[in-house]
């Protein structure tokens, strides 16, 4: 424990030469989770609709120029991307360049077929594709020279995306971060399919309608028993997982009911604020203006007035109310979704675990063999990302320049 926190005295040490990067805490770097909602208020009234609303998101980087978009040939980015080069062509200014970071020899980050497919259906002929390799793995080598400068930050990832910025250096880069969670279901969305559904419900159906509607109390316990059954944080110690299913619980429960308060509540998140800020701030570094369109203020708020109560009636066709003309609905409705967790936890990952002796990491949060045993394992989780970056660091702190000795 004492190296742990030795290891954090020293980063503390250089934070006034650095941005205000948000520091996680022991317990979130051993949970790989920020819990927490923060204070909210209603959203602003609009009289925009929610394509409106996003179109005016994005308008401005892709009048101003040099716009790129992180286009990964999942929804999300397809959408964005989608749209800013429709406003583009509208507009008659050079179309946004999509940046694809590509990552050879690792079958679940595959998705060209996904980007072959939406760049032909969008007739766009600047495709910058970066090779990642080594680089992405969170203690690679680009990971590594951004965690000697910077420290750890809420979001691991983020120490691999200087390569990416770095394209887009002095103009705009516009994502799709957030997708999956403003577009997708929400709580309320089960009893609003079965109000809307012409056919036999379903079990499952039911059990989640059940869920929905429950007192707070229940569905606290409900996704606490959940997480214990799947065997959830299983390097964590069981008193500190313990105290993990119940913050995370919580954190579940507090979603609103009614879709329009939810879809608004999910940018007030601690973990989705913290990752936002601590991304902008790398951005800036790199003279790049960082947008989020599907996180803009103004398209939450037209989107949770378009939905009211009740909301959509599911991801699929709130992305083809939004995107019909803009993409081909092979891709609107796909249900695969690429998975990034053995290109972050890759061979740099294993070449550290095999030899890491448990520095790094609160023995009285975490399991150090269990811990070892999964970075080493042919199915990591980079949800322990926070704990690999934090041990390696603490395998480095006396070559880190400027660092007190």
């Amino acid at each position: 424990m004492h190296n742990r926190s030795r290891t954090f005295g020293r980063v503390a040490a250089l934070d006034a030469h650095r941005p205000a990067f948000c520091r996680p805490t022991e317990f979130e770097i051993a949970a790989g989770w920020v819990h927490g909602v923060l204070p909210m208020s209603p959203p602003p009234e609009t009289p925009l609709s929610p394509r409106a609303a996003l179109e005016a998101a994005i308008l401005p980087t892709v009048v101003a120029g040099h716009c790129m978009v992180s286009f990964s040939g999942g929804r999300d980015s397809s959408a964005v991307l989608a749209l800013a080069t429709h406003l583009a062509r509208r507009e008659g200014v050079p179309l946004p360049v999509p940046v694809t970071e590509v990552f050879h020899g690792v079958e679940s980050t595959d998705e060209a077929r996904w980007q072959r497919l939406v760049i032909e259906h969008l007739g766009i002929r600047d495709w910058i594709r970066l090779p990642v390799d080594r680089d992405g793995d969170l203690v690679g080598d680009a990971a590594a020279a951004s965690l000697l400068r910077r420290g750890l930050l809420s979001l691991p990832a983020l120490h691999t995306k200087d390569a990416l910025l770095s394209a887009a250096r002095g103009g705009t880069m516009l994502t799709g971060e957030g997708g999956d969670e403003v577009l997708g279901a929400r709580r309320i969305t089960p009893l609003t399919l079965m109000l809307r559904m012409r056919r036999p419900l379903s079990r499952r159906l039911v059990r989640a309608c059940a869920m929905s509607g429950a007192p707070a109390p229940v569905r606290r316990a409900v996704v606490r028993s959940e997480l214990r059954r799947t065997g959830d944080r299983a390097w964590m110690n069981p008193e500190a997982a313990r105290t993990h299913r119940k913050l995370l619980a919580a954190d579940e429960a507090a979603e609103p009911l009614p879709w329009h308060q939810a879809v608004w509540w999910l940018k007030h998140r601690r973990a989705v604020h913290l990752g936002l800020r601590d991304y902008a701030l790398i951005a800036a570094e790199h003279d790049v203006d960082l947008r989020h369109p599907l996180l803009d203020d103004g398209f939450l708020a037209a989107l949770a007035h378009s939905g009211g109560r009740w909301g959509f009636a599911g991801r699929t066709a709130l992305m083809r109310i939004l995107f019909a003309d803009l993409l081909p609905d092979e891709l609107l409705r796909r249900s695969s979704k690429a998975s990034f967790d053995r290109a972050y936890m890759s061979d740099a990952t294993r070449e550290f675990a095999r030899s890491w002796d448990g520095l790094g990491v609160d023995p009285t949060l975490v399991d150090v063999a269990t811990l070892r045993a999964g970075w080493l394992s042919d199915r990591p989780a980079a949800v322990t990302g926070l704990l690999l970056q934090s041990a390696w660091l603490a395998t480095r702190t006396e070559t880190v320049p400027g660092r007190p000795r």
